[in-house]
């Protein structure tokens, strides 16, 4: 069988219209004037059905207006974490130790978050999961 030289393919041709495969206002609403520009001039668009689909550009704006709305909120989330969690400077915690079944005690420092979860650092710099956490008190003034 005799093989075809790839060299010989015809280029790629990008696609027509939008990059994406779902549609946006800008393309409903330049559908919608392609539609009204090209309709028949002795049978034009009803009312009814004209009003129709101002209502769905309407909608679709609407729900896009939502939807980043939605993603703003999400964004502003993520920070959440710290900002609970930074009760805890200045107080004493106790958790586990790693590999032993004992449990230590420190002074929060600081609270960050690195990957989704949220740290606590003790003044001696040790770093402990926030979900670790067994027991959090007031400092003792001794």
């Amino acid at each position: 069988m005799t093989k075809i030289d790839p060299s010989l393919y015809l280029p790629q041709q990008p696609t027509r219209g939008s990059t994406s495969s779902t549609l946006d206002k800008d393309d409903f609403l330049k559908i919608l004037m392609t539609q009204l520009q090209t309709q028949d001039p002795m049978n034009p668009m009803e009312d009814k059905e004209f009003i129709s689909q101002m209502a769905s550009f309407s909608s679709l704006e609407q729900m896009m207006n939502m939807t980043q709305a939605m993603e703003k909120m999400a964004d502003s989330q993520t920070f959440v974490p710290v900002v609970q969690y930074s009760s805890l400077i200045g107080k004493e915690v106790s958790y586990p130790v790693e590999g032993d079944s004992e449990t230590e005690m420190g002074v929060v420092a600081a609270v960050s978050q690195k990957d989704g979860e949220t740290w606590l650092e003790m003044e001696d710099g040790t770093q402990v999961d926030v979900q670790s956490v067994l027991r959090i008190s007031q400092l003792s003034t001794e």
